[in-house]
This record gives C-alpha cells, sequence and structure tokens, in this order.
C-alpha cells in the first residue's frame, strides 16, 4: 500500500504568493528563465533556474550554480518572502484550467515506496538530468521540485478534500499570467491528516508518476547517498497525488533537424510503405486519433494513417510514440535513441501546432511531427506491466507552480 506523510512546508508569505510562484524548471531554459524573472526578485526562478543570477558563461552545472540556488533560497527566508509550516500538513491543491478543475493532494512520499515499485514508473531517466537535481538537493537541502502522481479514484479521499474546500478558506489563490487558477488550503486538523494517511496506508496500493521520474529518482538517490548522515525527512520526496478520473494528457510531439540524406521526396515516397499518405497543404493538423500522425515539411503539413501490420497491440507496440519511432524515426531517419540523439527535440502540446511551424520554418528544424495523446488507462497498464513508454510520451497541463510548497530534508 502506498505510504504518504504530512510535512512542514516551506512556503511563500501571503502578499507574496503571486510573485513567487514559477513554472517548472524543467519547462523553461535558461534564457526564458531570465526573461521571466526579470524585474522580480521573488521569482522562485532564482532557485530553481539559479544560473539567471550569474554570468552568461558560466556553466549551468557548475558548483556556482548550486551554491547560488542556495544562497538564494537562504535570503529568501532570512528576508521572510518564504517562512516554514509550524507542524505538519497536508495541502489540497486545486488547478483551474480554460474551466477545467483539478484537485491533489500536496504530500511527501515514500522513498522505499519508489524504490520498491509501489511508485510506479513509465518512463527512463536520464543521467545527466538526474545528477543536476541531485546535485540542486544535496547543497539546498530542500526538495523545490514536485514530482506528480496519479492513483485510481477514492470516493473516500474525494469526500475529505471536497468537505476541507467547502468550508475552509484558502492559504492561497491566484490567477497566473497564463490565465492558470491556482488555489492552495492547507489541512492542519490531526484526525483529518490520521484519516487520510489511513486510507492511503489501507486502501490505495499504488501510485503512479504521470510526471517527475527525474526528481524522484534524484530524490531517492540523494536520501541513498548520505548514508550514516540520512534524515527522516529525506525518507521522503515531494509530491502531489491526483486523481486519475481528473486528468488529462496532452500530445507530446517532435521536431527533427534532418532527413538523414533524403530528399523530401524520397522521405514521402518512403512512408507510404507503412502510412496512408494525405497532402492537407498549410492548414495544421491535429490528430483526433489513435494511429493518426501531421507531419509539417517545407510549409505543408500531412496526414499520415498508420496501416495494418505497421503495429502490434501489446501495451508498448500499440502506442503512437512507438509506431512512430519504428516506422520513421528509425527505419528512415536513423534515430535509434531517441533519450540520447541530439537531432530530436520535443514539444509539449500546451505550446500548440504553431511551435512546431516556428520552428521548422525558421530552419532551426527540418520536419516536425504532431501526435495523438496517450490516454491515462494506457499509462496505467504499461507501468502496471513493468514496461516503459518511449521518452517524452507524456505531457500533463496544467502545471503545478513550483515555489508555493517546497519540502526541506534536514530534520
Amino acid at each position: 500500500m502506498s505510504t504518504i506523510r504530512p510535512f512542514k512546508a516551506l512556503r511563500p508569505q501571503p502578499q507574496f504568493t503571486k510573485q513567487v510562484a514559477s513554472r517548472p524548471y524543467d519547462v523553461l531554459n535558461s534564457t526564458e528563465a531570465k526573461i521571466e524573472a526579470q524585474g522580480n526578485p521573488y521569482s522562485f526562478l532564482h532557485i530553481t533556474k539559479s544560473e539567471i543570477d550569474l554570468k552568461e558563461d558560466v556553466d549551468h552545472y557548475s558548483p556556482l550554480v548550486y551554491q547560488q540556488a542556495k544562497d538564494n533560497l537562504d535570503a529568501f527566508i532570512k528576508r521572510e518572502v518564504l517562512f516554514q509550516e509550524s507542524k505538519p500538513c497536508y495541502y489540497i491543491y486545486q488547478l483551474i484550467m480554460d474551466g477545467r478543475s483539478q484537485t491533489g493532494l500536496v504530500a511527501v512520499s515514500s522513498v522505499d515506496d519508489y524504490e520498491k515499485d509501489i511508485i510506479k514508473k513509465h518512463e527512463f531517466t536520464r543521467p545527466e538530468k538526474e545528477q543536476d537535481r541531485i546535485n540542486h538537493i544535496k547543497i539546498t537541502f530542500a526538495q523545490t521540485g514536485n514530482v506528480f502522481l496519479a492513483y485510481r479514484n477514492n470516493t473516500e479521499i474525494d469526500t475529505i478534500i471536497n468537505n476541507w474546500k467547502s468550508v475552509k478558506s484558502p492559504a492561497y489563490d491566484f490567477i497566473a499570467e497564463d490565465n492558470i487558477q491556482h488555489t492552495i488550503w492547507v489541512i492542519s486538523d490531526s484526525e483529518v491528516i490520521q484519516s487520510i494517511s489511513d486510507i492511503f496506508d489501507a486502501k490505495v496500493p499504488c501510485t503512479y508518476i504521470a510526471d517527475g521520474h527525474h526528481r524522484a529518482a534524484s530524490a531517492a538517490k540523494v536520501k541513498n547517498s548520505l548514508g550514516a548522515n540520512v534524515t527522516e525527512s529525506s525518507k521522503y520526496f515531494l509530491t502531489t497525488l491526483f486523481p486519475s478520473n481528473q486528468l488529462a494528457i496532452l500530445d507530446y510531439n517532435r521536431v527533427i533537424k534532418d532527413l538523414n540524406g533524403l530528399t523530401e521526396e524520397e522521405f514521402i515516397e518512403a512512408l507510404q510503405q507503412d502510412f496512408a499518405v494525405e497532402k492537407i497543404g498549410n492548414q495544421a493538423f491535429k490528430p483526433q486519433a489513435l494511429h493518426e500522425f501531421g507531419l509539417f515539411i517545407n510549409h505543408n503539413w500531412y496526414k499520415l494513417t498508420s496501416k495494418e501490420g505497421t503495429y502490434t497491440t501489446d501495451e508498448i507496440g500499440v502506442l503512437d510514440v512507438t509506431i512512430l519511432q519504428n516506422n520513421i524515426l528509425d527505419k528512415l531517419l536513423g534515430i535509434k535513441d531517441q533519450r540520447t540523439d541530439t537531432r530530436i527535440d520535443f514539444v509539449g502540446g500546451i505550446r500548440g501546432l504553431g511551435e512546431l511551424e516556428k520552428r521548422v520554418n525558421n530552419g532551426e528544424m527540418k520536419l516536425a511531427f504532431s501526435l495523438y495523446p496517450v490516454s491515462i488507462d494506457q499509462l496505467f497498464n504499461i507501468a502496471d506491466s513493468g514496461n516503459v513508454m518511449p521518452p517524452k510520451s507524456t505531457w500533463f497541463e496544467p502545471k503545478l507552480r513550483d515555489g508555493l510548497l517546497t519540502h526541506l530534508i534536514n530534520e
């Protein structure tokens, strides 16, 4: 069963909340982060992307960057921009985007559960990204990035959360610049806290990482690296748990730098062996069903539909990301490993198909693919089977904001 616990969050004073709250560190590059934090000394990006406060020629993985993160975090605490809760609490985090609401429970989850696969994974991690967060956690002694977990919905948990929301005022409630509303309630009542812990201990057999594989892996490795100096709080990591019936997965699209020596005509012809190819023209094509793909190349969109026999029906083989990898990326473009090949990049569906067009039209990339999103049931089935998806298969939106709730591991 799943072990979650309340924690003493480090969080903003109410008057600084909107200024502190920042987009997750891993959805922004350093240039974007610097622009976003410009003129805002309270932005949590000064902690999660602390290279923005250093000279541009400093390596983003330099020890200077992690020390700057610690110095900035310490300064936020000293200036009383952030304060630590006086007792362990659970937190309710509601997001509203385009009229759709989802509500999660912020808690710390057990590293032991992660290592025993009670917290299930569906992606491999990249060592360099793990090491970045390991260094950040070890120097700051803070888990600043939230791991987004999903669980099969439980009516008892729903009832507790809904009842608390109906009678208590939120600690924070604001609309960010991207028009997503963020509302957080603090659950401080000891009996309610115990009830939540007991339900997860007895009735939630497992949880699933929806977003944050690198953050989870890094937290586990930090805990194990501490040896005799391990703290009780380092045995847990920061998570927000959402019931599966409230979640939406967006498409996660691909852009490619070249045609692997093929001409455009040769590439289109080769595609026809495994796909029905229909030229759409300049109207962006967003797939409407499984096994449909959009291709953008040379200012034109094409609709690709997989032919029978080009995929298998097992949990992994039926995925569109697998079909794309096997029949196009590997077979035609020579991209064997999407995690390590520098000729491919990934674009979350929240950025829209216009971002694909932009990156191809400006010459940075040669072609782009739009995909139909993976379903939450597909994710659960793959994780339950012990398999992993191809990298960058799922994009969850809306995103939790960094800085609103941080887990310190120094106790």
